[in-house]
């Protein structure tokens, strides 16, 4: 499990928050939205300034230097944020830099960097298709659209590094926290994870240093790029259900505000994995918007579905 260090800040923290977020406060926030008009369309998380290295320079990115609680690397279409260790940072690091640079309503959210396993030799890349978060015994299930161009694995989340080797996913300590915090923002077909191996029982985590770091994510550069370019081709599947359908549903069946919210998510997301393929709706089976929702939910997420 990776325990490197890193340069850290002081804030105010909610004790009663799931996760320790804390109070950022800003000199001038409106002054950095009038300077920033670009409309950020991909958006990478990595917890280490290793991690970011390779990636603010094959990207061509740079500093702004008017972010003060987090170090923000842009380009025309890319915002890169590292956030510091730990499921608090990442989640408020992706939480800050959404509602400062956020301007399209489906964005590309990738969080990149290193992890532990018991086996897998030093430098292999996963696409993560399940977290799960150790403290709350949540898990998360990515979904995964394209056959990707790596292997596909599951990881942990944990709060303190482990010093042992003996469990059979990757494990980091800021995945769980982007992807629910990342949900908020972008649809889960847009949300990536995506973890390199950098320590396992062969190889533990104290001999890790950031150059090695800052390597491992160098020599995946090109399959990072060509995750990116896939996953951004599908945002312009995601398009505003077809008013007829959606305004034939809530007329037949009886949705909440909230339903109808759900609702249109739900035909956007269908619309995004079929390519806006035909729905056939067996009326006798449901007889309210909570079952429209519940069926809509289950033929999406069918197993083998996507691929």
């Amino acid at each position: 499990m990776c325990c490197l260090g890193c340069s850290g800040k002081s804030y105010l923290f909610l004790s009663d928050a799931k996760y320790e977020v804390p109070i950022i406060f800003h000199r001038n926030p409106v002054h950095i939205l009038m300077t920033h008009k670009n409309a950020y369309k991909i958006f990478i998380y990595t917890a280490l300034p290793c991690e970011a290295k390779p990636l603010i320079e094959h990207f061509s990115l740079k500093k702004d230097a008017a972010v003060q609680p987090f170090t923000v690397y842009l380009n025309h279409e890319i915002c890169l944020t590292v956030t510091g260790l730990g499921k608090s940072a990442m989640a408020a690091g992706v939480a800050y830099t959404q509602a400062l640079f956020a301007s399209i309503e489906h964005p590309v959210m990738l969080n990149i960097g290193i992890a532990g396993h018991k086996d897998y030799p030093l430098g292999d890349l996963f696409l993560i298709d399940k977290i799960i978060d150790v403290d709350s015994r949540r898990s998360y299930y990515p979904s995964l659209i394209f056959t990707p161009p790596c292997p596909s694995g599951s990881l942990q989340t944990v709060s303190k590094p482990l010093l042992n080797y003996d469990q059979l996913h990757l494990c980091d300590m800021e995945a769980s926290a982007f992807y629910e915090t990342a949900m908020r923002f972008s649809s889960s077909e847009l949300i990536l994870c995506l973890k390199i191996i950098s320590d396992n029982q062969l190889s533990p985590a104290g001999n890790i240093q950031p150059k090695q770091v800052a390597g491992l994510i160098a020599a995946h550069l090109s399959s990072i790029e060509t995750l990116l370019m896939t996953v951004f081709a599908k945002v312009e599947l995601i398009k505003t259900p077809e008013t007829g359908l959606f305004e034939q549903l809530i007329q037949r069946y009886h949705f909440s505000f909230n339903e109808k919210l759900q609702l249109k998510n739900q035909l956007s997301r269908w619309n995004l994995v079929t390519g806006h393929q035909l729905l056939e709706f067996d009326e006798t089976r449901l007889h309210n918007g909570k079952d429209v929702l519940r069926w809509l939910d289950k033929k999406i997420n069918k197993p083998g579905f996507y691929l």
